[in-house]
């Protein structure tokens, strides 16, 4: 079966997306707290896109690694 093929066959179920999510979820807000506790405490706004960019990175993790399982 071709590398093509492989990737075509992979589907974004509802079920992974979930997982992805709440995964996203609880690992980026256990590494925001720790990036971030110190700004937060102060009374101070960390920078939101950095926030946003710490959930998206175990979301893509996740679906990468289901990806990879499949290979």
């Amino acid at each position: 079966m071709s590398k093509i093929i492989e990737a075509t066959e992979f589907r974004l179920t509802k079920r992974l997306l979930k997982r992805a999510f709440l995964t996203a979820l609880v690992v980026g807000s256990l590494i925001n707290a720790i990036n971030y506790a110190d700004v937060i405490l102060s009374g101070e706004m960390p920078s939101i896109w950095k926030m946003c960019l710490t959930y998206s990175v175990p979301f893509c993790v996740t679906i990468w690694g289901a990806y990879s399982a499949l290979k």
